[in-house]
Order: structure tokens, then sequence, then C-alpha cells
């Protein structure tokens, strides 16, 4: 029975020590024995069982003091791959990426829509078999699939209670049956929030708000070092804050929601709506454009110093700020960090949002509140849907993965 154990705890330690190389991209072994209090024969042990496996490769010698200079371990670049998907209410980006998370496919750009769309779930299946029948990689060579969307998403459930109807199945569960590979989904500003704590501005903070600027207004919460769900795992509302009893009806059915006031959807209906009532702005070509390509003419039109773009997207980020103060002070966060789309405009709406801090939080709370700007952008969510997979790496899921790749291939896995 001990034996037993000692194989089943050794066993997770190889998974664990795949998801620290994946993370912090290289390690030595004096690294890992501290990081897991493992002697170092232990971890070089597992080390080589990983090389012989063919999932973990010697990447150089790190500097030395004096004496043998100790060798650097990383993850196997092509060992295993990973498709991210990044959805929103009305495109959907996916890609797949190596254990380095380089890019192995460009990024397809899918439109679409989630409201009101009963074809919704079925044309997201059709979009990820394509992509993977294009990149020419196996179905047995990924190892999962992580799909960050809007909603009110259930991670212990794999539901999507917005969006998505699975029906009487779990969305995770349906979409992995269809496409045969693993599925993972989450919350879109979560995985956001994922991606910075793991690779961006929120890297080694314990607590940090992570602000999702895109159609909507997320949030994803970093405490204590994890991602911060709340009892229901739904934690991190941000858009409905209410700003105003009287102001603009939110897709929720009440008004004066952050969300109806500043968010990139309500920023690109209002340049459409003052172009067409005679303001000047670089935008006019654009107004019978899809929303899409409307929005990004507006993080265009910013080089320029279109004068009109810049008071929408100041306005909006006063009234974040106004949102960002009652977030201060019932959170008292170490760190704010911008992040998705909208950090596209991060260098203008920084100062309206700085002001309107000043306004309305307490000087003590928001002096010891560093405000950053995402360098990940709008990236961020698709570096969180992969980092997703590796999040629930565990043997089982390794061993798995193993025993579908030594499967005879059939004329449906590619």
């Amino acid at each position: 029975m001990e034996d037993r154990h000692k194989q089943i705890k050794s066993a997770q330690l190889r998974s664990d020590i795949l998801k620290q190389l994946y993370f912090k991209k290289t390690l030595l072994y004096s690294e890992l024995s501290l990081i897991y209090n493992k002697s170092i024969p232990v971890i070089n042990k597992i080390i080589n069982q990983l090389i012989k496996d063919g999932l973990v490769a010697e990447v150089g010698y790190a500097a030395s003091s004096g004496g043998r200079r100790p060798q650097m371990y990383s993850v196997k670049t092509n060992a295993m791959y990973i498709m991210a998907i990044a959805m929103d209410q009305f495109c959907t980006r996916m890609m797949i990426v190596d254990m380095q998370n380089n890019p192995v496919t460009n990024t397809q750009l899918v439109e679409l829509p989630l409201n009101d769309n009963a074809n919704a779930l079925p044309q997201l299946i059709s979009c990820i078999n394509s992509c993977i029948a294009k990149s020419g990689i196996n179905k047995t060579q990924i190892l999962g699939i992580g799909i960050g969307m809007p909603g009110f998403v259930s991670v212990s459930d794999g539901i999507n209670y917005s969006y998505l109807d699975a029906g009487d199945q779990k969305l995770t569960h349906l979409i992995h049956k269809a496409i045969g590979v693993p599925v993972y989904i989450d919350n879109d500003s979560s995985l956001i929030a994922l991606a910075e704590q793991k690779f961006g501005a929120a890297k080694l903070k314990d607590q940090a708000m992570v602000i999702n600027l895109g159609w909507g207004i997320g949030l994803g919460m970093i405490v204590n070092g994890e991602i911060f769900r709340g009892s229901n795992g739904f934690a991190g509302e941000f858009s409905h804050i209410p700003l105003s009893e009287d102001g603009a009806l939110c897709l929720c059915g009440k008004q004066g929601c952050l969300e109806a006031e500043a968010s990139m959807l309500v920023v690109t209906k209002k340049a459409i709506e003052g172009i067409k009532q005679g303001k000047l702005s670089s935008l006019q070509s654009f107004i019978n454009e899809p929303l899409e390509r409307i929005a990004t003419a507006i993080f265009e039109a910013i080089a320029i110093g279109d004068q009109y773009v810049i008071e929408l997207l100041s306005d909006a980020g006063y009234k974040i700020g106004k949102a960002l103060a009652i977030l201060i002070h019932i959170m008292n966060p170490q760190t704010i960090v911008l992040s998705g789309r909208g950090t596209k405009a991060g260098k203008i709406m920084l100062a309206p949002i700085q002001q309107a801090l000043n306004k309305y939080c307490i000087p003590r709370l928001a002096g010891n509140t560093e405000l950053l700007i995402s360098t990940l952008g709008f990236d961020a969510e698709l570096l969180g849907a992969a980092a997703l997979v590796m999040e629930y790496l565990d043997d089982d899921i390794l061993n798995a993965h193993f025993k579908q790749k030594q499967q005879p291939m059939d004329k449906t896995s590619v």
C-alpha cells in the first residue's frame, strides 16, 4: 500500500513538474528541488523519465559563479500542442500553440454572434474541426482545447448559463465528444486574469484586479495568488456596477450599469451616432462596416489624433475610473491591470481613469494601488485559454494522452 502511494505521488509530481516548466519556461534541478521540497536525486529521476518520454529537453546551461554550470530544462516545444479559443459576443479567434506558446497556426477569426443564435454551438464545433484539419496536426497530438467565453460560466460544471446552450449535457462534454479532444472552458475575464498572472503584468502578484476592456467590461480577480471565483463561480461582474440611477439601459435589464456607459460596444455605437449627427472624424468611411471593423478603426484613429475618438475614449475612461474607485474601496488591491482589447487605447484612457480615482477614491487607498496597462493586450485571452489546459494537467490526463497517441490513426483524426 505504501509503495502504491509513493507511485501515485511520483506520478503526480511528473505532471506538476511539466506544469512548472511550461509556466516558468526554464528551470534547474535545484529550483525544482526547492519548489517541491524533494531531493536532487528524486527530481533527477523524474526529469530523466520526462526526457525519455519526449516531453522535456535540455536547453543549455545557466550562469555559474564557479564550478560546473547547471543544466537548464524546458518542456519540449513540439511534445504536445494546445488549441486556444477566445470568444466574444460577435467573433471567435482560435489558434494552435506549442509548449512554448508559439503559434503553429495563424489566428483564425470567425464571425460567430452568440446573442439569439441557436446555431452558435454547432458553428463553433465546425470551426474547431476546420481549424485542426487545416493545421495538419493530428488530434492525438493536441493535449486539450481551452475556450474563453463571455457569460456566466461554471468551470466546475462545464456549463455556460448565458450562451451556447448544450441542452441536458455539459458543454465541455458535448464539444469533447464532437471533436475527440478534451475541452476546458472559463469566463473570458478570468482567463485574461490567468494570462496576466502567469505571463503578464500580474506575474508574482498576490493581489490583483484585472480589468477586461472588451465589448463589455469584465473583471478577473487574483486573491492570495489564486483566481477568485466566488461561492458559485460567478465573481467579477464588474460591468454591472451601477454608475447612475437614470443612465442607459443595460442588457441585464437595469439602468446605469458601467457596461452600458463605458464599454467598447458603447463607445463604438456612440461613434456611429455622433458621426451621423455631424461630428467630424476619420471614422466617417466606416459607419456602415461591421462593429468589429469599426472598433479596429477607432484604435487606428488614436494614432492620428482623432479628436472625436479621443473624447469618446476619455469619457469612457473617466467612468471606468469611477467604478474602479468602488472596487478599490472594497478590495484594496495591490495592483489593477487594464487588459484585453481596449488596452490599445490604454494611454488615452489612463489619465481620465486616474482623474476619476483622484476625485472618488480615498487617497490612502488609491495611492497604494498600482495601475498598469497590460503588455499582452488582445492576446491575453488566447494565452489564458492555453494556460487553462495546462492548469488541469495531471497524471491521468497525461497517461490518457499517451494512450490516445499510441492508437492507430484513422481518417477522421486529422
